[in-house]
């Protein structure tokens, strides 16, 4: 594969009204695999940028909103198709800017465009008017809500940008987005083709500071919705600035996901597998990954040793070789986390076990790269359990009983997903029924492959709702229609 050196064209830039304005304040955006290397630069926009980008979104409104379904439908279609053509081409600035290895990162843009054209589809006929039965006229009618602002994680921030931009666009609505600093340049390189379909102002992008930008969006009256990916601190934050105005929240935090197996798991290799990349995946930067493993007694050092075994295989390097199964972290402060984690866990007396392969020793100290690892002998209370760690990291922990292992798995502030792993499926059922998730696996975890569903976190895992219909619920407003 080749890797293109120079800046990416929207580098250093925002987008306001159809115009991509170069910031006068940039820093750069570095490869968490060699942070030697420049990828490029990302804007680090004002308050003034973020309320004009607000004003002309809302003036853009005024006549996206009466733009018709079909129109909005076919102008998608066409942009995802331009956007299929551009793929091969960027996977490596995705790569380079986030640290995913190629396979992982050409998933992800693909399933970008999946969005876009369900997403066309689905719209078509979700927005007809429902008619109620009963002796008086009522029609159940749908319509978008005003400005959306999008505010994007650094850890999949492809996907969980376009699963929000998308919809949002398509049901009326104009758009903010404000990427995540450290990986902003292949969602903007995506956008800018996008946007060039729809009317100027439809879609807009400023960057920078959260703390800044973040404020701004969620204080602006103008803006009526907020969908935000991230941690559920700044969700908190962000629930503050946004009580003002009583704007719609669609908000994907933390988790700290429990995988349960029960005595009678089968841990063969496919399942072994299954378990390594629910932890694994993305180095363990995904809010739906395995965060903590409870294992029956009498299958626990079995689980440890074929987990262990499997963790030692993993080649761990930069994600642009093609036979690297993991990458680095995305940033430092998560680099820097992640390791104070397994130190303190050593620290405190708990067994802390590190595999995999290094690809290239000599290079390793120039990435945030951690080696897959596995922690036993800590308790329910230890920080490493507690805690998301968000890292390639998994403490494991025997259990004796199924109400045990129900009151530790849901002893924690998170409630995302979770996965019960046993032949006996009814069992299994049971199980799920008591476990405090928005989601549950039988023998895997994993994603939904179906785009049009999607299941909220419990607790402080997220605020949002179960959808089944590419996420377009969360942008538009039912209304009553009566004589």
């Amino acid at each position: 594969m080749t890797v293109i050196s120079t800046y990416p064209s929207v580098s250093g830039k925002y987008l306001i009204g159809g115009k991509w304005i170069q910031a006068e304040k940039t820093t750069n955006v570095i490869n968490p695999a060699n942070t030697s290397e420049v990828v490029g630069e990302v804007a680090l926009c004002s308050k003034e940028d973020v309320d004009q980008a607000v004003a002309t979104a809302a003036k853009a409104y005024e006549s996206w909103s009466q733009s018709k379904i079909d129109d909005r439908a076919n102008r998608m279609q066409l942009a995802a198709e331009e956007i299929r053509a551009i793929i091969e081409e960027n996977v490596s600035l995705l790569v380079r800017e986030n640290g995913k290895v190629l396979i992982e990162a050409k998933k992800d843009l693909l399933r970008c465009v999946d969005i876009m054209k369900q997403g066309a589809e689905e719209l078509l006929e979700w927005w007809q008017p429902e008619s109620l039965p009963g002796n008086q006229k009522v029609q159940i009618r749908k319509r978008p809500r005003g400005v959306a602002a999008i505010i994007s994680p650094w850890n999949s921030p492809m996907i969980l940008t376009f699963k929000r931009v998308i919809p949002a666009v398509l049901t009326g609505n104009t758009v903010v987005v404000k990427p995540a600093t450290s990986c902003p340049l292949t969602i903007m390189t995506f956008l800018k083709v996008v946007a060039s379909y729809f009317p100027d102002g439809v879609i807009n992008v400023v960057s920078g500071s959260g703390s800044v930008i973040g404020d701004a969006l969620c204080s602006d009256p103008r803006v009526r919705t907020i969908a935000f990916v991230g941690s559920t601190e700044t969700g908190k934050e962000i629930m503050r600035a946004a009580s003002g105005t009583v704007k719609k929240l669609y908000m994907e935090l933390g988790g700290n996901d429990a995988a349960i197996l029960l005595p009678d798991v089968n841990l063969d290799d496919e399942a072994i597998k299954r378990l390594r990349f629910g932890v694994l995946r993305a180095a363990g930067q995904v809010c739906s990954a395995i965060k903590r493993i409870y294992v029956h007694e009498s299958r626990y050092e079995e689980a440890v040793e074929k987990l262990k075994k499997e963790f030692s295989r993993i080649r761990v390097g930069n994600g642009i070789q093609p036979d690297v199964e993991m990458g680095p972290l995305n940033n430092k402060s998560q680099y820097d986390y992640v390791n104070g984690l397994i130190k303190r866990a050593a620290e405190s007396g708990a067994n802390v076990i590190a595999g995999g392969i290094q690809l290239d020793p000599e290079s390793w100290e120039q990435g945030y790269f951690i080696m897959p690892t596995i922690i036993t002998g800590v308790e329910q209370t230890s920080e490493i359990v507690r805690a998301e760690q968000f890292g390639p990291v998994i403490p494991i922990l025997p259990f004796s009983n199924i109400d045990e292992v129900v009151k530790l798995a849901n002893d924690s502030e998170f409630g995302l997903r979770a996965s019960v792993w046993t032949e006996d499926e009814a069992l299994g059922v049971k199980l799920a029924d008591r476990l405090e998730a928005g989601a549950v696996f039988h023998n895997n975890h994993t994603v939904f492959q179906d785009l049009h569903l999607d299941f909220p976190g419990l607790k402080e895992s997220g605020l949002s709702r179960e959808t089944r219909h590419c996420g377009l619920e969360y942008f538009a407003d039912s209304y009553g229609l009566a004589n």
